[in-house]
Formats: structure tokens, sequence, C-alpha cells
């Protein structure tokens, strides 16, 4: 009896033995140790010329979420929705605007209308549409391949690299180790375009003898027109075609220079902004703008205006731009082939701005929309008459006694019949 206890005790005391060999040496083999790291990467977006080259299409009307440009066409007005297409309005009133729908254009950051037909961008091509009717457009031409020297990749099989997205990645490694260096991302390419600087707009004052057909854009302007020829300007040139006949025809382009941002129609002449000074190109000829001169400065992003006597300017740190001032300048172009400095005058971080009969107005960021008097050029900053905080402004079109100002926060229309007296007369909000 006691032999039989001695023998069951020793096949118990083998088989714990046994278990505790395959928990301890089993488990190792099967069960590593790891540490767990992240890390994120730029991964392309790609798109494909079908995907680019959709048919234009009419949507119901939408709310604003992102909007870019703004552009007016009586009795419309138009506002980009970046990268996605163009709201439109009837601006009859602009106390009670009414949004009519929304015309989807992919890649679209740029806007001009001549007659009923409204020029566009979309990625890498040009298109001209007819928008007679503005809830049913139909697309009369596409230029291809229009802006492709701003988009350095295109991959033969994945299509045009348009964007770049952050991704997160999860990797494990070995208890006791050091973590691995973060893998070398083999999808990094050189990129560049849209051309948008977080600016893009569309259009200027109208030019004397410009006609009447043409529509009004803002400072941030990369359309513009004049007579029978539509300008771009790209990052680097300018850009003719001949719309006579409403569907775009390639006329010429010039190399400008490098980091081109902006373009304004003033008088016969063409005034460019860079990041490194103001270009003024003249229109003797409209199908071949002759360079006139040039006022360089420091760099930074450069919208320009001009009435009178004087061009203004504003540079702004941030951004794309690398700048290292905020402020407004004024310039003499009495002789536009000799502009110079009249005065600085510093401001928070000014986007695009604005004049009309001696009244100036700034968008200054989150700092607001300022209006000044500036008759007086030597005292711009002693006159300040408006200083509408808590918004964010972006860029503004005075035209007709109504301001229209788009920012981050939405488009707001302002009665400047009276400008030490302006009236909020409506505001189309965003909605997110």
């Amino acid at each position: 009896m006691i032999m039989i206890r001695q023998q069951q005790f020793r096949i118990q005391l083998l088989s714990l033995v046994a278990l505790g060999f395959v928990l301890l040496f089993g488990q190792s083999c099967t069960d590593k140790c790891e540490e767990v790291y992240t890390y994120t990467q730029e991964e392309p977006i790609y798109m494909t010329y079908e995907e680019i080259r959709q048919p234009v299409e009419a949507l119901s009307a939408r709310a604003l979420e992102d909007p870019g440009k703004i552009y007016l066409k009586a009795p419309y007005l138009f506002i980009n929705e970046r990268n996605e297409g163009i709201h439109v309005f009837d601006n009859s009133n602009p106390s009670s605007p009414q949004n009519l729908g929304f015309i989807a254009i992919p890649g679209n950051v740029d806007l001009a209308v001549k007659g009923n037909i409204l020029y566009a961008d979309n990625y890498t091509d040009l298109l001209a549409i007819n928008i007679s009717n503005p809830l049913a457009p139909t697309l009369v031409e596409r230029v291809e391949d229009a802006f492709i020297q701003n988009y350095w990749t295109i991959d033969p099989v994945l299509g045009i690299l348009v964007d770049w997205e952050t991704v997160e990645y999860v990797e494990t490694y070995p208890c006791g180790e050091d973590p691995p260096a973060v893998p070398q991302n083999d999808n990094l390419v050189d990129w560049w375009g849209p051309v948008d600087f977080e600016f893009n707009d569309a259009g200027g004052m109208p030019l004397a003898g410009g006609g009447s057909s043409a529509g009004v854009g803002g400072s941030m302007a990369r359309f513009t027109l004049y007579d029978d020829f539509l300008y771009i300007v790209t990052n680097t040139d300018l850009m003719v075609y001949d719309v006579a006949n409403q569907s775009p025809q390639f006329s010429n382009t010039s190399y400008v220079g490098w980091e081109i941002e902006t373009i304004y129609p003033f008088e016969g002449n063409l005034l460019i902004g860079s990041t490194s000074g103001m270009f003024i190109y003249g229109l003797e000829e409209p199908q071949y703008p002759q360079y006139i001169s040039m006022f360089a400065h420091l760099n930074a992003c450069d919208p320009v205006v001009a009435e009178g006597d004087y061009a203004y300017v504003t540079l702004r740190t941030g951004n794309a731009c690398q700048g290292f001032s905020d402020q407004l300048d004024v310039l003499d172009i009495s002789n536009i082939y000799e502009p110079f400095l009249v005065k600085t005058y510093p401001m928070t971080n000014p986007h695009g701005l604005g004049i009309d009969d001696g009244t100036l107005f700034i968008c200054d960021g989150d700092d607001g929309l300022k209006v000044f008097d500036a008759s007086d050029v030597n005292a711009i900053d002693e006159n300040m008459i408006q200083h509408y905080q808590d918004i964010n402004t972006y860029d503004i079109i005075p035209f007709n006694d109504v301001a229209f100002m788009i920012g981050s926060d939405g488009l707001f229309q302002y009665d400047y019949t009276d400008p030490t007296n302006m009236t909020l007369l409506s505001t189309i909000p965003v909605v997110k």
C-alpha cells in the first residue's frame, strides 16, 4: 500500500515537472516578448486623368465649408470651395443672397467670368463653361494639361500627385532592444501644385477699356481678363489665352520670375505680385504683355491693388511665403517705369486688400477687417475708420459701394456708401 502511494506520488511529481517544462520552454518558443511603437509618414495622393476629367456637373445648393476665391458677375456671386468647385449665388439683393447651386470641378481654386463663359482650373486643365443658365452649366472647351507645369510628379499608372496625407503605422520589436529607426519613406517625391500658397483668386478691378462683359475678382487673383484675353499667372509664368470666341486659344507664355502669386489689372497694365516683389507689365499689345519695371521687397506673400498714383502691397509672414515682416507698403507708381516706396505701415498678418475712391480695405487675418481713409498716403495709420474684429479675413472686393469680404468664417457683405458708418448687409456662414 505504501509502495503504491509512493509510485503515485512519483508520477504526480513527474507530471508537474513535465508541465512546468512545457510552460517554461514551450511558451518561450511561441510567445515572444515584444514592444510596440508607432510613427507617421506623409503618403502621396494620386488622381487619374479619368478621375480629374469628369463631366462638369451641376449639383444642388450646399453650404460653404472651406471657401476660397470670390468673383462678381452681376447678378451672380461665385464662391470657390477649395479643390471641389464653385458655389453660385443670386446676389441681386446683397441683403439676401440666394444659394442657387454648386458646380462640381475637382481641383478648382481659380475662376474668372467673361460674358456667359466661366473660366476655371481643373487640376491640370483649363475649362471654359457656359453658364447662361448657371443651374445647367455646359462645357465649351477643355484645354488639357494647361497647368501641367504645376505638377512635378506624374505616375504613368497612378496618375497625378495632387496632395499628401498623414498615415500612422504601428510596428513591434523584441523586448530589451532599442526601437528600430523609422523606415525611409520610398514614396517621397518632388511635388508642386496646385499653385495656391493659401492664395489664389481671380480678377482685379476692371481695366480701362476692358469692356463691361468681364466680372470683378479679388486681390489674390491668378486669373484676370482684359478685352479678348485671359491672363493667368503660374508659379513662374504669365500665360495668355485668346478668348474672343469663348473657347480659350493658347497665345503665348513668358517667364516672369520665381514664386509668382497674384495678378491685378490697372489702367492698361498688369501688376503681378511675387514673394520677392511687384512686376509691372504693359498691355499696349494685349496679346503680348511687355515687362516694364519691378519693385523688389523682402521675401513675403504679396497681393497688390492700385488706384491713382499709388499701389498698395501687403506683405505677411507664415505659410508657404516664409516672410519676415507683416506690413503694408505704399508705392508711388505715377511713373510706372520707376516705382518707389512711399511708406511702410506695420500690420498683424495682412492677406488680401481692396481700394475704392480713397477708402482702403485690408484683410488682416485673424485681426479682422480694417478700413482706412487713404487720402493721405503718409498718414494711413492715423486714419483707420473701421475695425471689424473677431472674424478671420482672407480677401475683399469693394465694388459699387458694397464690400464683399471672404474668410474662414464665411462671406460678409458691407454697405460702405458712408465708409465711416458701414453697415453689414448679409452673411453667408461656413458650416462645418
